[in-house]
């Protein structure tokens, strides 16, 4: 049959610009999820002959809603085989320390308390976790990390304060 004779009705021209924009909108959020932590550096704890050793890495978070604050995390990271290929699960082990690291800049209104950071620690259920929590009363902004599962998670924690020496807004 020739196309220019078709009678099959041509495809809409707006749909081309919603599929391109969709294909945007999901590049750019995949890219902002996974520029959340920036790997600093990392130790070797076990030697693994096959595959990775076992680590310790230390990661940098800046808070999405407070400029001038960064969490500094280290956590374990499992090696070997499993490591390599995205199947283990890595210890509830973690410590974070925020610090000052500019003028502190509060974007917004912040929530009493809120998750600012996740990070997967196995394929599945288990996630490292740092939520924010406000304290007006002291104008300090103090951060918690913890391990979860989906199951049951991990008592393991590590908290640190970051005084911001004016008022908080509170939502």
């Amino acid at each position: 049959m020739n196309p220019i004779l078709s009678t099959r009705p041509a495809r809409s021209a707006p749909r081309r610009p919603w599929l391109r924009a969709c294909s945007v909108a999901a590049g750019a959020l995949l890219l902002a999820t996974s520029a959340r932590a920036e790997l600093l550096g990392e130790v070797s704890t076990v030697f693994k002959l096959i595959g990775p050793n076992h680590k310790i890495i230390v990661e940098a978070y800046d808070d999405p809603k407070v400029e001038g604050v960064t969490c500094f995390v280290s956590r374990a990271k499992t090696g070997g085989i499993t490591g390599a290929v995205g199947l283990a699960t890595d210890r509830s082990d973690a410590s974070i320390a925020c610090r000052q690291v500019g003028e502190i800049r509060i974007k917004e209104a912040l929530p009493k308390q809120e998750e600012v950071f996740s990070a997967r620690l196995s394929i599945l259920f288990k996630s490292l976790q740092i939520v924010r929590i406000v304290d007006p009363k002291r104008q300090s902004l103090v951060y918690m990390t913890y391990s979860d599962k989906l199951i049951e998670g991990s008592p393991k924690n590590s908290i640190t304060a970051v005084p911001v020496g004016k008022a908080i807004s509170v939502k």
